[in-house]
């Protein structure tokens, strides 16, 4: 599964961990993980994390990076599935 690196207003970074995919709804910006093999935002689709759409900069796909536990300050602060 891809992480998402997203950039808020106030220049905090979060990454999403667990989501394949995105889309706006309503005044949110959704994350979803997809159904095995599928690369389409549907029924199957499991949310990951929702943030409101006015506060994001920017949204940039990444590889995974294999973490300990959330961090806060300098480092993004990881949120969403994390592989056991």
């Amino acid at each position: 599964m891809a992480a998402y690196r997203v950039t808020l207003r106030d220049g905090t970074v979060e990454m999403i961990d667990g989501a394949d995919a995105y889309q706006q709804e309503g005044q949110m910006t959704t994350f979803f993980a997809t159904a095995s093999g599928r690369q389409v935002v549907d029924c199957w689709s499991t949310r990951v994390a929702s943030i409101r759409t006015s506060e994001v900069l920017a949204i940039r796909r990444e590889e995974p990076r294999r973490e300990g536990p959330a961090t806060i300050g300098a480092e993004p602060v990881r949120v969403g599935l994390h592989p056991a």
